[in-house]
């Protein structure tokens, strides 16, 4: 599997070495430096030189490498790659240079953990910070004592919860968050629309709760004759991903989403989706060139979901040519103003309610070129944040939690949609 791993800088400096096997030598950390970080033009993830194959990672100002001479799994070699990020976060809060530095001895007992013989085990942050801390201020009798919950812990069928959790209050909120892309042609067509969502929880609930949680998903109430009426509202997923404590044999038998959850924050669910996307906002542009020296903007922005509910930090950005001298616009909500390093005038409005439409209109003077390009006109960007909104029409059915002292739990459900890459051509 993985015979060695590696932590560099953005220099080419080793700072974590850790070989897994003796089919390697630890010389080999100079051929990825030489290679590929002082090669400008390597962009591949996967490079292979003789028989080894190196697989790296970027984050922040550090590259993440995992060797291998063997003929391993390229997708489980880069999750625990970013499972390292994950943990490493989990601990030191950001993930770098200066924290790797600052940890290196953590680092290295959490690398022994995390990989036996260069095959991925346990990788869990919640269930590595039972045996592993920064600190260690344990008396010799609590170590004792949670030797053996981690044995069960670290062994057991639900690696990512304890079983000895307990709350005054058995409480779960999920968040649904998507982020809706579009590009719009100017003609008004749409050339593409689809939205990313994840699905976050918080559970603060005792004991080892299996909780049961429904969607509106399109094949499951089609599969559901008492339901095959009232499909009018759901929504058919492209693709998916779950948290490891999801029981994927259960969803792919009967598309029910059943899992003994973590304790705490977790994100339980990825997914996509492309059809019959709602789309927030509406944004009309006329722009017009007036001879070589001026051009004049009328911009419409319409709301399109329900006037009961509000967007915040609704932001456009319209872009001008590179040879604008200045720029006089009024907006009638909000505030304009022309941002010479952007070029573009940039439009906030703090609070947009549903159903209501903004007009901004403006007049950019242009300076003489002594060689004249025509424009190529980039496209109007539009950040936003809508509450209790979905672009995908997603909602969440129901959750159920079943544990067996048979306590009462109270469930909260939020929603936010936000802008993705949210472009309008003109």
């Amino acid at each position: 599997m993985i015979s060695a791993f590696f932590i560099y800088n953005q220099k080419g400096e080793v700072l974590i070495s850790r070989l897994y096997r003796q089919d390697l030598k630890r010389s080999i950390a100079d051929i990825f430096r030489i290679q590929v970080i002082s090669n400008t033009d390597v962009r591949s993830p996967i490079i292979t030189l003789g028989s080894t194959s190196f697989f790296h990672v970027r984050h922040e100002n550090l590259y993440i490498v995992a060797l291998t001479k063997w003929n391993a799994n390229a997708a489980l070699i880069f999750e625990f790659c970013y499972r390292v990020i994950t943990v490493g976060r989990s601990y030191f809060g950001k993930f770098d240079e200066e924290a790797v530095k600052a940890n290196f001895v953590l680092i290295y007992e959490l690398l022994d953990e995390v990989l036996d013989f260069g095959y991925p085990q346990n990788s869990e942050a919640d269930t590595l910070k039972m045996y592993i801390t920064t600190e260690s201020v344990k008396s010799e009798r609590a170590v004792m004592e949670d030797s053996a919950k981690i044995t069960i812990q670290a062994t057991g069928a639900t690696s990512w919860r304890r079983s000895d959790v307990k709350y005054r209050k058995n409480e779960a909120f999920i968040d649904v968050i998507e982020s809706v892309n579009l590009l719009l042609s100017a003609q008004g067509n749409v050339l593409r629309a689809d939205v990313a969502g994840q699905i976050m929880m918080r559970a603060y609930l005792s004991g080892t709760p299996e909780c049961k949680f429904g969607l509106n998903d399109k094949v499951l109430l089609e599969k559901d004759p008492s339901n095959r009426r009232k499909t009018s509202n759901t929504v058919e997923i492209d693709d998916c991903q779950f948290h490891q404590c999801v029981k994927l044999g259960k969803f792919d038998s009967d598309r029910t989403i059943s899992f003994i959850p973590p304790d705490g924050e977790f994100e339980l669910m990825r997914y996509r989706t492309s059809d019959n996307i709602n789309l927030p906002f509406k944004v009309h542009p006329v722009v017009i060139e007036i001879g070589k020296s001026k051009i004049e903007y009328r911009i419409l922005v319409k709301a399109n979901f329900s006037s009961k509910l509000y967007a915040n930090n609704v932001v456009l950005n319209i872009p001008t040519p590179l040879n604008t001298a200045g720029v006089t616009c009024t907006a009638s909500s909000g505030k304009a103003k022309y941002v010479p390093a952007e070029n573009s005038i940039v439009w906030k409005i703090p609070r947009f309610q549903g159903q209501s439409e903004f007009t901004l209109t403006g007049e950019a003077n242009l300076t003489a070129m002594t060689h004249k390009k025509a424009w190529s006109r980039p496209p109007i960007s539009m950040d936003f944040q809508v509450l209790m909104f979905t672009s995908s029409g997603l909602l969440v059915r129901f959750l159920k939690v079943f544990e067996k002292n048979n306590y009462q739990s109270v469930k909260w459900v939020r929603y936010m949609t936000k802008a993705g890459n949210y472009q309008i051509r003109f």
